[in-house]
């Protein structure tokens, strides 16, 4: 069982920048992959970007290339965003969430594990 919790969300300025991050419980939290997707309100939930466990895979939607960027530290059971050039569409509740596969984590069905979500705010 993995327990997750994000953390980090807020009200931006567009251009601005957030670091969320994802605090997993459990032992074994080297041992899946981790995604962060995204939600706008009337809106389907996205993928965003996901990592391997051993933080050698990183995967991005296109329009967060160049601005986002994915990391963990399995020593903290944390896994984090980087949130730079911040753009009112980025305007979310952010999800981490958790697989024992890549692949299932860059979609958002079928996946182990949720977190609760955190709200970011980007004002034009």
């Amino acid at each position: 069982q993995v327990q997750l919790v994000e953390s980090g969300g807020g009200l931006v300025q567009a251009g601005g920048s957030l670091r969320l991050s994802c605090a997993a419980s459990g032992r074994t939290f080297s041992r899946y992959a981790m995604g962060w997707f995204r939600q706008a309100p009337g809106k389907d939930r996205e993928f965003v970007a996901a990592i391997s466990w051993s933080g050698g895979s990183r995967l991005y939607r296109d329009s967060v290339k160049g601005r986002f960027t994915i990391s963990r530290d399995n020593a903290e059971n944390t896994v984090y965003l980087q949130m730079n050039s911040l753009k009112p569409e980025d305007t979310a509740v952010y999800y981490c969430a958790a697989d024992e596969h890549l692949p299932v984590v860059t979609t958002p069905h079928g996946i182990l594990y949720w977190g609760k979500g955190t709200l970011v705010t980007v004002s034009s």
